[in-house]
């Protein structure tokens, strides 16, 4: 199983100016934009995090998954949320011969936590054996920050703003992530209700 990433997160969709603001330096920095560079990667890094964190993705993007089998030919599970669209669905032999089916033969089940693609029909397609299923679709909460659920865009500006302060520590190369932000992203977290909740 492949999660690629086809488009990142636009610089214009950053909140930069929050996130000077958020530093307290907004007298004379806002007007300089030699450090846009260094604030939009910290705020890059921060959205990485609580993606991989939560399984939810921020800004739009488009992703392509590629999978070897279903788990399940009534319905699979996608491996982030929210899901908006199935833009293709493409399944490859072992030689990699691509055949596309249409999307219109399938349907998209909108959950909060594992959102899952349904066929229209009884059962999802046969893959064939050694090759491989590759499904590219757009997800994420909105198109522009101001869209965003406002405890997670706090929480990206907070842990942006976390990277940033202690950005020469090499005691915290291990990783971590303050309270205030496991707080504001612990209701987004997947949860395990059941055996084989999830998949």
């Amino acid at each position: 199983m492949m999660l690629i990433e086809e488009t990142t997160v636009p610089d214009e969709a950053l909140p930069v100016d929050q996130f000077k603001a958020h530093l307290r330096q907004g007298t004379g920095f806002g007007e300089d934009t030699l450090q846009n560079a260094v604030l939009k990667g910290f705020l890059r890094a921060a959205i990485a995090a609580i993606e991989a964190r939560t399984g939810k993705v921020l800004i739009t993007r488009t992703f392509t998954w590629r999978l070897a089998a279903w788990r399940d030919r009534s319905g699979q599970g996608l491996p982030v949320a929210p899901v908006g669209s199935i833009l293709q669905f493409t399944l490859l032999t072992a030689s990699e011969t691509a055949t596309d089916i249409p999307v219109s033969q399938f349907r998209l089940e909108q959950d909060f936590q594992r959102p899952r693609l349904r066929p229209v029909g009884s059962a999802l397609p046969v893959i064939p054996t050694g090759g491989a299923v590759q499904i590219r679709f757009s997800a994420g909460f909105a198109t522009a920050w101001d869209s965003l659920p406002a405890d997670l865009a706090q929480a990206v500006l907070l842990l942006a703003a976390h990277y940033y302060e202690y950005r020469n520590e090499t005691a915290l190369s291990d990783g971590c992530m303050p309270f205030g932000v496991t707080s504001l992203v612990q209701r987004y977290r997947p949860m395990r209700i059941a055996p084989g909740y999830g998949t």
